[in-house]
């Protein structure tokens, strides 16, 4: 299918002509002067005559917020549009530009499919200890006071295609995605979705960027607000801080860079800020995901400053990233080669340099959306069994706590063939409580291995994370005591990501 993809923006519009089944683009180009010259709907109207050659399926629309309520792209329609016209006050700048776009192109092309895509959406199922602030939850709610967190399309982009260059299942890996731009942002990608972004509530909140502050104490906002008022300090935050602010030679880094390079102590001091700040929240979102598989770098100086990729990424080497500075200096990508190995061989962590590609990714979204469910499964009787807490044992486990050569007593079989229910138990003990009589399962595996539900959690006083069985790296440790003795494990405790066994 053929999508056309619309960036609307209040003084541009950007689109391409997409094919949403090889990602290859067609046509596209920039509409400028918008708000000035022309309308939204001229500027609309350039597009389709820019683009007429092509027999579009669909209309793939980029939307900056989607608050609360969408959490995926989505067909658009009256309710949509009155939806996303109640987000423009958590993004003023952005929504009323893209809902111009709609509707222009909507009354274009009316028989046509249109969709909206969210920046937000990629963020919307972060974990609550991530998306919540620390202020009254009345309070919050009243004034729709949460994270959200930006550039989700990008974000999801890059890490599918780092996943799918490493062979592995985007789901199996922890992944830091840095789109480095005039607008920055940090994301942890976890069981194949964002569980931590740097951008807040607002696009203002994170890493250093072009004219954005990002991160800044509320103390000092409420200062800067004081001494020049709201709107002032906005305006001052929002577009004349970051590397502009902090270098006084503008936004575009390579300026900035020449500058530092001939001596200029600003310009140095905004590059150390920026790199350092980076650098600050990969290490964070590494512990936060309890280890590292990837870190990618993307976006304008993500994908070509391997000046900046070296800043940020040295000093990590306690994380596993050991940077190949060959390979980093010769690194190019494009949407036709899009990722580049910067890492040595003998590193752990892989680091990936990744060409973004949002308009392929708003193309992919709005053409399955537009093309429906292919297959409709007949409903029917599933049978649903709660899996509660349990134990794995491997061999020098099952000897700690049972003794030595113990073995375990099948006591009734599960649904997988081979494995059991077993008659031994044991305690799991944690910094804050205990829990008695947990059942063992069998038969023995290669690694110890606890699963227990959110609710344990605060009875023990762990943070266990969420995992697919047998994913016990870097996974949180526990103590079992059984009638033999104690076995303390480094790793191993989990909370089990939901899943159904099949026949």
């Amino acid at each position: 299918m053929l999508v056309l993809v619309i960036n609307c923006g209040s003084s541009s519009v950007k689109f391409q002509v997409v094919d949403a089944d090889d990602g290859k683009a067609l046509a596209g180009g920039k509409i400028e002067r918008v708000g000035e010259e022309k309308t939204h709907a001229d500027a609309i109207r350039e597009v389709l005559d820019a683009t007429s050659a092509h027999a579009v399926g669909a209309v793939g629309h980029r939307v900056v917020h989607g608050g609360e309520r969408f959490h995926d792209a989505t067909r658009i329609d009256d309710d949509v549009i009155a939806a996303i016209e109640a987000c423009v006050p958590l993004a003023p700048l952005h929504n009323p530009a893209n809902l111009a776009g709609i509707r222009a192109a909507r009354a274009a092309l009316p028989d046509v499919p249109h969709v909206a895509v969210f920046d937000t959406a990629f963020h919307a199922r972060m974990p609550r200890r991530a998306r919540t602030y620390a202020i009254d939850p009345a309070l919050a709610e009243a004034h729709g006071i949460r994270r959200y967190g930006f550039h989700g399309t990008s974000h999801e982009y890059v890490a599918r295609e780092a996943a799918r260059f490493l062979g592995e299942d985007l789901a199996d890996l922890r992944i830091v995605t840095l789109h480095l731009g005039n607008g920055a942002s940090a994301c942890a990608v976890e069981l194949g979705g964002s569980v931590e972004t740097s951008m807040g509530m607002t696009p203002l909140e994170g890493l250093v960027m072009g004219t954005r502050s990002g991160d800044l104490d509320p103390g000092a906002v409420l200062a800067l607000a004081r001494a020049l008022g709201p709107d002032e300090a906005d305006r001052v935050l929002n577009r004349e801080s970051g590397l502009a602010g902090l270098s006084g030679a503008g936004n575009d880094l390579r300026d900035i860079q020449d500058r530092a390079e001939a001596g200029d102590d600003r310009a140095r001091l905004a590059i150390q800020v920026f790199s350092h700040r980076c650098r600050k929240y990969i290490g964070a979102y590494a512990a936060a995901m309890g280890g590292l598989d990837a870190v990618v770098l993307t976006g304008g100086i993500g994908e070509n400053s391997a000046e900046m990729r070296r800043r940020i990424l040295q000093r990590l080497e306690l994380l596993g990233i050991r940077l190949d500075e060959h390979a980093n200096q010769d690194a190019k990508v494009d949407h036709e080669h899009p990722v580049a190995d910067v890492s040595e061989g003998r590193a752990r962590v892989r680091v990936l340099v990744v060409a973004t590609n949002e308009e392929r990714m708003i193309a992919e979204k709005a053409a399955a959306v537009a093309a429906g469910a292919k297959q409709v499964l007949q409903p029917g009787p599933i049978p649903i069994a709660i899996s509660a807490r349990h134990i794995h044992l491997d061999r020098a486990g099952m000897d700690v706590l049972f003794g030595k050569g113990a073995e375990l007593t099948p006591y009734k079989p599960l649904s997988q063939p081979g494995q059991f229910a077993a008659e031994e138990r044991c305690a799991i003990v944690g910094p804050r409580g205990r829990i008695e009589r947990v059942r063992v399962l069998g038969p023995l595996r290669g690694a110890c291995q606890v699963e227990i539900s959110r609710t344990d959690e605060f009875k023990l006083g762990v943070d266990a994370p969420v995992r697919p069985s047998g994913k016990v790296q870097g996974s949180a440790p526990i103590t079992l005591e059984g009638p033999n003795g104690t076995l303390h494990l480094s790793e191993g405790l989990i909370c089990a990501w939901r899943h159904i066994h099949m026949t």
